[in-house]
């Protein structure tokens, strides 16, 4: 694994896969290879129910009702998943950081790269920068990499489709207010 490793782009994988959970452990090994992780080894069934688990737990994370809740759940998935960091050039590319033991399987590297990638992320961005959509009917995860920090939809097209109703209720309360004066 030798993506960034742990930053912005290990919460992005963690809110991909938690969005459209992978079905199999194929599928679960292309999206993590598409993402830019290095993993030797392949991806088998325990793999799999190891990143369903994950994915649970960070879901429970993205949810959390506060920062001391927030910190606590993730801090319970770093206890379960990560090791003492160590300096590696496994890939032969230079030396890194890594919080984990290249020794594991793929799906405990899966669980330190999201564990610590999001811990690192809520601390040097802020630990809101988390969450779902703020359309109703939509509950797509997010992580919140944007400079001001104030995102609240999972895409573009749900912030326009969020405008719209709120411009159409505007319009139609202001219809209402002008028929009822005369």
């Amino acid at each position: 694994m030798h993506l960034n490793p742990y930053g912005e782009d290990a919460v992005n994988l963690a809110a991909e896969l938690a969005n459209c959970r992978p079905k199999t452990a194929g599928e679960l090994a292309r999206r993590c290879r598409a993402a830019g992780l290095q993993v030797d080894g392949p991806f088998g069934p325990a793999d799999l129910d190891r990143a369903r688990s994950l994915l649970d737990a960070w879901e429970r994370v993205v949810d959390a009702p506060d920062e001391r809740t927030r910190a606590a759940l993730l801090n319970r998935m770093l206890a379960d998943s990560a090791d003492h960091p160590r300096l590696t050039d496994h890939a032969g590319d230079g030396w890194h950081l890594h919080y984990r033991d290249d020794r594991r399987s793929p799906g405990a590297l899966l669980g330190s790269l999201i564990a610590v990638g999001t811990a690192l992320h809520l601390v040097g961005r802020g630990m809101h920068r988390l969450g779902r959509c703020a359309v109703a009917d939509c509950s797509t995860i997010f992580a919140d990499t944007t400079r001001t920090g104030r995102r609240r939809y999972c895409s573009h097209r749900c912030a326009n489709r969020d405008a719209v109703r709120r411009h159409r209720a505007r319009r139609n309360a202001a219809g209402d207010r002008a028929g009822s004066r005369t």
